[in-house]
């Protein structure tokens, strides 16, 4: 296998090297932390040297990071290889190559859905965006789903289970997973540090429009790909027709209010509305591969920042202007190294032990599992919602707690469902990594605990391949009840009211939008509801 240090991109010895301004690189970080946009990695290259790079401690090079919908871009790339290779064409239809699924009675709209259709978000399947996934029936939720339109009016509506079907379409007529067709067609020659995790259904067949963990490298090498008509290192490697059709304009997505999301939808990737000759890959919480055609450069950013606008408007106040003539001068970028870079993300402070410490030890937490959560079908994880929405295993009802205390550590584990997994806590002020699997994902969770006062203890759990932290607060009362309030950050409140307010792209009719505003507001309180336990000896 290709070791990464022989598969890195090349570094440039300092910005301006290669026309990037060391000046516009540090108001680019200044801004973000005066928008209170949470960047957990940056990545500028430029005539295909990366120019500048850093992560937000504890983000590293090396974590793979949720992508999101960064992977449509990447299935996208699978049709374009299969495409090539003759497995089916942009024209084939959906309904031929799952005449499983066609029904007793005619439906000349499915019969009209091709693989075109479904890549640039124009099939007219409105699949719901709540559906449950931990259903199993991924492939049955789309053939079922209601239509918004006839497919030849090439009315377009983001649908992620468009592109769960391509990888269906895919996997049927290659007789292998996208995974597997895509490792020695696009991750071996683009030199992965490793192959990379892609989430599935029950089926193993990969989420497709979402679901894969990416180093920013890795995105930084895909990119530049497209960028050079699908060559690198003067290697050929996606074929080179389809890596200019992908990055086409295929069809207006007029739906959002968005001027980024207005611009232009691809084939699974977007044009820019505020930068001319530029498009990206995008994925939720500001997870953006961006090529700028007129300037040899790329950029991308990892990110936990829902409001996906504000972010770009941030980058388009700095990029492209820090593209600039190349020089060898790097004084200015030796004055302001010591400034570039973004600031580690805060742990809990060290705090004095209780005395309840010694006690815990004898006892574990028995917890009642919240009603309301899951009749809806949410039950509440140590993940957040955002990361287990749509997932097979949505993991969650945490039980069975335990915690150990050592020193400047504590041990907790508990149980969500037939998983048992247990994290170390700094108590010290420094955070502490374990391994854990949970939701079908290995994570590397990053954890610290603190007593708030001698009956509350509070727990900070971070899975590092994501992009919110939980936080749990444990309280003890005296007659062995134990309440344990879980909390995201940034909050589910924000995150649950922007979709709110962007909710008449969502549905249909202002009516309809407003009532799910309404709902959304109020949402969080169920989602993350109080859980009441007791505590058990062992």
């Amino acid at each position: 296998m290709i070791t990464q240090e022989k598969t890195k991109l090349q570094r440039a010895d300092f910005p301006e090297q290669v026309g990037v301004s060391s000046r516009d690189i540090l108001a680019f970080i200044e801004d973000l932390k005066q928008s209170d946009i949470e960047a957990h990695s940056i990545m500028v290259l430029r005539h295909g040297k990366v120019a500048f790079e850093t992560w937000r401690d504890p983000y590293g090079p090396d974590i793979p990071h949720t992508a999101y919908s960064i992977s449509k871009s990447f299935t996208a790339t699978a049709a374009g290889f299969a495409i090539e290779e003759g497995y089916f064409q942009l024209d084939t239809k959906l309904i031929d190559i799952f005449p499983e699924f066609r029904p007793t009675r005619p439906d000349a709209k499915l019969e009209k859905v091709t693989i075109r259709h479904l890549l640039t978000m124009s099939a007219g399947k409105d699949v719901s965006l709540f559906a449950d996934k931990s259903k199993n029936q991924w492939k049955k939720d789309f053939f079922d789903a209601k239509w918004y339109a006839d497919p030849d009016d090439r009315r377009w509506k983001y649908i992620s289970e468009n592109i769960y079907m391509v990888c269906a379409a895919i996997q049927r007529t290659t007789g292998q997973t996208v995974t597997e067709f895509l490792t020695p067609r696009l991750y071996e020659p683009l030199g992965f540090s490793k192959i990379p995790f892609w989430e599935t259904d029950s089926e193993g067949l990969e989420a497709g429009g979402w679901g894969m963990f990416l180093t920013t490298e890795d995105i930084a090498k895909f990119i530049r790909c497209y960028h050079q008509g699908g060559m690198l290192d003067g290697k050929q490697i996606i074929p080179e027709w389809w890596a200019r059709e992908a990055v086409k304009k295929q069809g207006d997505s007029m739906r959002y209010h968005e001027k980024d999301s207005c611009a232009g939808y691809c084939c699974c990737f977007w044009r820019n509305a505020a930068v001319p000759n530029s498009y990206r890959a995008d994925g939720m919480f500001s997870q953006f591969g961006i090529v700028f055609e007129d300037y040899d450069a790329e950029f991308i950013i990892t990110s936990c920042e829902i409001n996906e606008q504000k972010t770009r408007d941030c980058i388009w106040r700095h990029f492209p202007a820090a593209f600039c003539g190349e020089s060898g001068d790097r004084s200015q970028y030796e004055a302001l190294k010591p400034k570039m870079f973004l600031e580690p993300l805060k742990e809990l402070p060290a705090k004095p032990h209780s005395p309840l410490e010694s006690k815990l030890e004898n006892y574990r937490i028995s917890i009642k599992k919240p009603r309301m959560v899951n009749m809806i079908g949410f039950p509440v994880s140590m993940l957040s919602l955002a990361t287990v929405y749509m997932s097979t295993d949505r993991a969650g009802n945490i039980d069975g707690v335990e915690f150990s205390f050592s020193g400047d550590e504590c041990t907790m584990t508990w149980n969500e469902g037939d998983v048992r997994n247990t994290v170390i806590c700094g108590m010290d002020g420094e955070a502490r990594n374990s391994p854990i699997h949970l939701g079908g994902v290995d994570f590397t969770a990053r954890c610290s605990a603190a007593w708030k006062d001698e009956r509350t203890l509070e727990v900070w759990f971070r899975p590092l391949e994501s992009v919110c932290q939980r936080r749990w607060t444990f309280q003890f009362l005296e007659d062995g009840r134990v309440t344990a309030a879980p909390q995201s950050m940034p909050e589910t409140k924000g995150m649950l009211e922007h979709m709110g307010n962007t909710a008449e792209d969502l549905v249909k009719g202002k009516a309809v939008a407003a009532v799910g505003r309404e709902v959304l507001k109020r949402m969080h309180t169920v989602v993350e509801s109080v859980h009441k336990g007791r505590l058990v000896s062992k």
